[in-house]
């Protein structure tokens, strides 16, 4: 039986609405809890102003780094024992300043690589923000791991980016059609699953129809490895 340890999570979303909503509905079901007394406190900031971080990384709009460290030491003076931001590009910005947090930080790309290569270890494709693709942070964790991702050309590339602008502007049937449109061509190419290193991505996957058990979902990796962090054997 597991318990609650009686730390509070500080999540940082906005980023953007949807996947942060659905990464707390996400953590909530997988916490092992009868009631709501056995849930953990989550404390969250949704920030919503924070600046597109695919467009800072490619020097066409204001960096959002000051605003994402404020936002998380926010987070930690309200007393947020753990912390966790449910946008992976976000993490370009965060990791330069991550060892300066006072509390521990929960790494969704580490978090998805993991998952990944635990669902497939032959390796999978990785869909994303182009911003994501050209930092390079996932190609370097799955190097880490020694595990092969698969990269999408320009053209799909713009297509999963489709998939995410669908998704913010809540065009949730638009973006399942264009994702199940990607996923299939994908899977033609090489038939890996597919691991969406965006937080807009799993919604779409989900919209599309596609097999749920052949991707993996970033937002499920980080709500599982904070459960995981907050509960312990009674």
């Amino acid at each position: 039986m597991k318990v609650k340890n009686g730390k509070i999570l500080g999540v940082l979303g906005g980023m953007g609405p949807a996947a942060s909503a659905e990464f707390l509905r996400q953590f909530a079901a997988l916490c092992p809890a009868r009631c709501d007394q056995e849930h953990p406190k989550v404390y969250m900031i949704a920030d919503c102003d924070i600046p597109d971080r695919t467009e800072a990384i490619f020097g066409r709009g204001p960096s959002p780094e000051a605003q994402l460290k404020k936002d998380l030491e926010q987070l930690a003076a309200w007393g947020a024992d753990l912390l966790a931001v449910p946008c992976n590009t976000a993490h370009f910005f965060i990791d330069r300043f991550l060892p300066q947090l006072p509390v521990p930080f929960v790494h969704i790309i580490e978090e998805t690589v993991l998952a990944a290569k635990r669902l497939s270890p032959e390796g999978a494709w990785m869909l994303s923000t182009k911003g994501t693709r050209a930092c390079g942070l996932y190609q370097a964790c799955a190097a880490k791991h020694g595990f092969t991702l698969y990269i999408p050309n320009e053209e799909e590339s713009d297509a999963s980016q489709e998939v995410i602008d669908k998704i913010k502007a809540n065009d949730f049937s638009e973006a399942g059609a264009v994702c199940k449109n990607l996923v299939e061509n994908l899977w033609r190419k090489k038939d890996l699953p597919v691991m969406t290193a965006c937080t807009e991505l799993p919604l779409g996957y989900d919209a599309s129809g596609l097999p749920r058990e052949r991707a993996v979902s970033s937002i499920t990796a980080l709500a599982a490895a904070c459960v995981r962090e907050l509960y312990k054997e009674a």
